[in-house]
């Protein structure tokens, strides 16, 4: 069967038996299907990753006041939801290692404060953060860890999938995922009990009682059965898209190889990444927007890295602890064009514009 012979059959049944809601056979299986994939107890369907790491944060106790570690390095929707607890976020450097939390930062910080309340790691753009480290350093302090693994559904670290190997592991399935639901997030863990509590919270806590009662405060944060049967429908090519990003990272890698002023994302030999944006870093005096607008021209989308949070407006009187790793990886990293849907006739036209920036600097 084809790819969108999986998901429509999904989607068909829903409307069969009339279960579009957030209930029903998909979100059930789609639950089941990606918890056994990853090799985790319970999974929670949700509206997106957002919710899932909110979730994952009330499932942990943090409420007004308490600190959570976050990499600074991240998209915001790593941050926002410790704001909603009306928690305190603390920023974190990268390493140059991984491009995510560094472990000497993270000890830093919990040097300043040792009564965080959790810590949040993100595995950022397919590649995974030094987890034996990061695991150490908070077991140490008995601090438990929530990964964001939105960007690398699919990566593995020394053999164990990321979202799996600290307490609670978040995916999301918005449109730029390596697999898409069109939204929606899942959030799992090996805490059955906890994960049972969110979906009573993501269901508006609603009591079981013979009308509405709520004792708690509650959430709509349920994955619809129609986005979890596409979902579902997607498990199913989730391996051969990571083939298909790897290709194209590799593609990338062997046309820009001997550009002496470009150095590709770092892929560590104890990882198994799943590709899904291929990252360079500029060196020397070409700049960021001078590929994305080159690429511009020619009607390709390219973007620059996530700008970090402590540089952030909204963010930028929270505290910081590190260097200067992340913020360098802003001012020189490139998002290459990374869709599947790509031919070689297309890799090879954005690595022939490249290549003219770099050119065109070499001849100054």
């Amino acid at each position: 069967m084809s790819e969108e012979g999986y998901e429509l059959a999904y989607i068909q049944e829903a409307f069969r038996t009339n279960w579009i809601s957030p209930n029903g056979e998909n979100v059930d299986e789609f639950e089941k299907q990606l918890a056994w994939r990853v090799g985790s107890n319970a999974a929670a369907a949700l509206s997106s990753g957002t919710a899932a790491i909110h979730m994952a944060l009330k499932a942990i106790g943090v409420e007004k006041g308490d600190i959570v570690f976050c990499p600074t390095f991240t998209f915001s929707a790593t941050a926002n939801p410790i704001i909603y607890q009306q928690a305190i976020p603390v920023f974190i450097d990268s390493d140059e290692d991984t491009w995510n939390m560094s472990p000497e930062a993270l000890e830093e910080a919990f040097r300043r404060y040792p009564n965080v309340k959790a810590v949040l790691v993100v595995h950022l753009y397919g590649l995974c953060a030094n987890m034996d480290a990061i695991m150490e350093i908070c077991r140490q302090y008995r601090v438990p860890v929530i990964e964001d693994a939105a960007e690398s559904l699919g990566s593995l670290y020394k053999g164990r999938y990321t979202g799996t190997i600290g307490d609670y592991g978040i995916y999301s399935f918005n449109g730029n995922k390596i697999i898409t639901a069109s939204g929606g997030g899942m959030l799992v863990s090996n805490n059955e009990e906890r994960i049972a509590k969110v979906k009573f919270w993501s269901t508006q806590s609603r009591d079981p009682a013979r009308y509405y009662e709520h004792s708690e405060l509650g959430y709509n944060y349920r994955m619809s059965n129609i986005v979890a049967g596409i979902g579902r429908g997607q498990l199913h090519v989730l391996e051969k898209r990571i083939e298909k990003k790897k290709y194209i990272f590799e593609f990338y890698k062997k046309e820009l190889s001997d550009l002496n002023c470009l150095a590709f994302m770092p892929v560590d030999e104890w990882t198994k990444p799943n590709y899904w944006l291929s990252v360079v870093l500029l060196k020397g005096t070409i700049s960021p927007l001078e590929i994305i607008e080159a690429l511009e021209e020619e009607n390709i989308e390219s973007r620059h890295v996530w700008k970090p949070m402590h540089l952030q407006p909204y963010f930028k009187n929270y505290d910081f602890i590190g260097k200067d790793v992340a913020e360098n990886l802003f001012a020189h990293g490139v998002c290459l064009p990374s869709d599947t849907k790509m031919i070689d006739k297309d890799l090879e036209k954005i690595a022939a514009i490249i290549k003219k920036v770099v050119n065109s600097h070499a001849a100054i």
